[in-house]
């Protein structure tokens, strides 16, 4: 089609749509957000008001080994910094989630009966874990509960809480200073799962045991939410206050001993040799063993009466936890990175070598290389990888990892898959970065999980992409979320934790893959790296909020993202972009000869009816015969160029500009691309223009494209020479979930058809009855008898 000037350069001025109705994809956040206050800022800083509470921990508490118990005492003492009078304390007992009539307990279903397609099946693990419930003996029995006087204190355990009742009301910028006296039992980490536990190794006879949530902790108390003293059920974490910990941990003499903080006796408790190591990994290049593998098979041997006490300290931090045995085999390498400076160490069983030894200490130094470039300066001063029964578990400078080789059964050999690596060196990337959210930017785990799980995500991909080209990870890709994006079972992403009903995909890789996009599509690296360190740089040590987050990356990039948040945070839309047609227009250049050529051909072109195409050379005419009978009208057809049009053009172009008769003479090609929003979420537009001559174009626009219409669009594109196709996300970088309308012409789905045999009859029983029976003991005579009834 041929295009005038005058309506090209109508349609480059004009936006598209723009009478059209919208829903208005772009309005403000503001009545999804709380109001700006004076502790919390509109630019999402901390207010010149902010304040956090405090609470600081002694704690001295034993091992019993053979009974698999924990018994503690603590000292607690609570800063009120709020301008709120407290007239009591909430306490979280989190290890109540494993009595029997724990609410976590209680309203537990069965999704396994879903995940294996029969109603009618359970499996074994399934199977013990709810056995293992019904008899577990779980969750902590207080003894006392004092005040620093020595005086009980009235108290009141409401499931997985406790309120403690103060004998007179703490006002602000008080203090108080009480005891609790504690005991639990440590569940079978490997069969309750949650995320602690002890795991039983049956050829030597020891246990590994991993413990955390092991002492009753303050809930936290702060401006937003007041006590967040919200039951723990499992999924949502923690949300703790920060403090100081000094920790003494009796345990077997021949335990190695792996916790938060750092050791502050082990001149004592260390033998010479293993102190002198410890001096050498400070400087050293690659993990030193401070206890070999051959020393932890020699102590596995034996069993020690007697017992040792590990004394650790750790400044400001928001939890506790703890790993102990006498079967880790403990390395451990000194880094520097920016400003920080520590010990990096992993302590491991002779069963996770030998892939340990050389990836767990090496992934935690990579991960605070990494860490420390996208967000803050890693502060404390060790950071520690400890294997055991939980899969994955962080606590501030120590983390729980799973993942060991395989055993061969007749040979013995170890050896391990790519996926066991890799998933080693992710679970570590993932489990030591959570020291930088939440352990250090401490959001509200109970409230948020995306907050800390899905921004740990998105770091760790880029950590992991960091460890080597092509790294096999693919949460936090926008192409890795389609699938979710695709289901019928979502939440919003701004859900409670506890409420989230596909938890991995919604808190972890959906948040990562909007960074992602945020990142690498909508503002660049550049805006994006500046805004999120920036948010890491003014939230360490305090607890932001889901707006804190919103608002600081809008603030530190100069972007406004609300209908990102209010799209990709608050809404189940997928991205489903449509490239619904395309009009061709190329230049009028107003010259006759031209363009009756043109029309001459379009004309030409056109395909001829099936009608003319059985009467061509059949049919006999009358003018083949009578010649006579031409005259003007046959000599000259309708694309004749008369004197008129040339005189027409000639008048026409005496009254152009030099600028306008060049742009007559342009040759540019116009194309109407319409697009529509199939899925409803709003998204910038990444078009690769596919020219005649093979060249391809990128072209990329923001997504306020669709302010004026978020249904549907038209887009004029123009190019120097014929376009042969068109392409929407090329690169799958915006998650759209149907990528068979994103390009023009449309391109064909490959696939590979897989054929396969149809499956045997239903079992005979005869057959079966003579099936040879399989034993390792010899073969009875008797072994094809059927038995006999009773």
């Amino acid at each position: 089609m041929r295009l005038p000037v005058s309506l090209v350069l109508l349609c480059l001025s004009m936006p598209a749509f723009a009478g059209a109705q919208s829903d208005d994809k772009f309005r403000q956040i503001e009545d999804l957000l709380p109001t700006p206050t004076s502790i919390r800022a509109a630019s999402g800083a901390p207010g010149h008001a902010y304040w956090q509470q405090r609470a600081d921990y002694v704690i001295r508490a034993s091992l019993d080994e053979s009974k698999r118990a924990i018994t503690g005492a603590e000292t607690i003492t609570y800063h009120n910094n709020s301008p709120d009078t407290l007239n009591y304390l909430w306490v979280q007992l989190d290890q109540n989630i494993f009595r029997s009539d724990s609410d976590a307990n209680t309203t537990r279903t069965l999704p396994s009966r879903d995940a294996w397609k029969n109603p009618n099946a359970v499996s074994f693990q399934a199977m013990a874990a709810m056995n293992e419930r019904d008899k577990f003996e779980g969750g902590f029995k207080i003894t006392s509960v004092k005040g620093a006087d020595g005086q009980a204190l009235k108290h009141v355990i409401n499931r997985t809480m406790m309120r403690i009742d103060l004998p007179q009301s703490l006002k602000p910028g008080a203090k108080y200073v009480f005891s609790i006296d504690w005991n639990y039992n440590i569940g079978n980490g490997k069969v309750l799962g949650g995320r602690d536990g002890y795991e039983h190794f049956k050829e030597d006879k020891n246990d590994i045991f991993e413990i955390a949530q092991w002492f009753p902790r303050m809930a936290a108390y702060y401006d937003v939410y007041g006590w967040q003293h919200k039951q723990f059920l499992g999924s949502g974490e923690f949300t703790l206050e920060f403090g100081d910990y000094d920790v003494q941990l009796t345990v077997p003499s021949d335990h190695v001993v792996a916790a938060t903080g750092e050791l502050t006796n082990g001149d004592k408790i260390l033998t010479a040799t293993q102190r002198d190591r410890l001096k050498q990994a400070r400087t050293a290049k690659t993990p030193v063993a401070i206890v070999t593998q051959k020393e932890a098979e020699e102590a596995e041997k034996t069993r020690t009466t007697s017992s040792k006490t590990w004394h650790f300290k750790a400044k400001n931090v928001r939890d506790f936890a703890w790993a102990t045995s006498r079967k880790y085999i403990w390395d451990a390498q000194g880094y520097k990175t920016g400003s920080s400076t520590g010990l990096a160490m992993s302590f491991y069983p002779k069963e996770g070598n030998p892939l340990w030894g050389q990836y767990s200490t090496q992934a935690i130094i990579h991960t605070i290389e990494q860490y420390n470039k996208f967000s803050l300066d890693y502060p404390y001063p060790t950071a520690q990888s400890v294997n055991g029964p939980q899969g994955g578990m962080e606590y501030p400078m120590l983390s729980f990892n799973g993942g060991r080789p395989t055993k061969d059964k007749k040979t013995g050999e170890l050896t391990y898959s790519k996926r066991t690596k890799y998933g080693l060196i992710s679970v570590i990337i993932h489990e030591v970065g959570h020291n930088y959210f939440p352990m250090i930017v401490n959001s509200d785990e109970r409230q948020w999980t995306w907050m800390d799980e899905g921004l740990n995500s998105f770091v760790q991909s880029l950590a992991e992409q960091a460890w080597e080209e092509n790294y096999p990870g693919t949460r936090g890709e926008p192409r890795g979320i389609v699938d979710y994006m695709k289901s019928q079972n979502q939440v919003p992403i701004m859900t409670n934790s506890e409420s989230i009903l596909q938890f991995g995909p919604n808190a972890y890789a959906k948040p990562a893959a909007g960074l992602h996009i945020l990142r690498e599509t909508i503002l660049g690296r550049e805006l994006f790296d500046f805004a999120f360190k920036e948010y890491s740089q003014r939230w360490k040590f305090k607890r932001p909020t889901p707006a804190d987050f919103f608002r600081t990356m809008e603030d530190a990039s100069g972007t406004d993202l609300d209908w990102f948040w209010r799209g990709w945070f608050y809404t189940t839309d997928p991205v489903d972009i449509s490239i619904d047609g395309i009009v061709e227009y190329t230049m009028s250049t107003k010259d006759p000869e031209v363009e009756k050529a043109w029309r001459r051909a379009q004309f030409a072109s056109q395909p001829m009816s099936t009608a003319n195409q059985a009467d061509k050379g059949k049919l006999e005419r009358r003018l083949d015969s009578h010649p006579e009978l031409k005259d003007f009208y046959n000599q000259y057809d309708d694309f004749t160029v008369t004197n008129k049009d040339r005189n027409t053009y000639n008048e026409m172009m005496k009254g152009l500009e030099e600028d306008e008769k060049a742009m007559l003479k342009s040759g540019k090609h116009f194309y109407l691309v319409d697009f529509s929003n199939v899925g409803g979420l709003v998204m910038p537009l990444i078009l690769e223009v596919e020219l005649k001559s093979g060249k391809k174009l990128i072209q990329r626009i923001p997504a306020e494209i669709w302010r004026y219409n978020s249904k549907k669009f038209t887009k004029l594109i123009v190019t120097d020479e014929p376009m042969v196709g068109l392409t929407q996300d090329p690169y799958l970088e915006t998650a759209d979930i149907d990528t068979n309308n994103n390009s023009w012409p449309r391109k064909i789905t490959q696939s590979r058809l897989e054929l396969f045999k149809m499956p045997p009859p239903p079992s005979d029983m005869m057959m079966d009855f003579k099936t040879p029976l399989k034993t390792d003991k010899p073969e009875s005579k008797d072994a094809t008898k059927p038995a006999e009834k009773k």
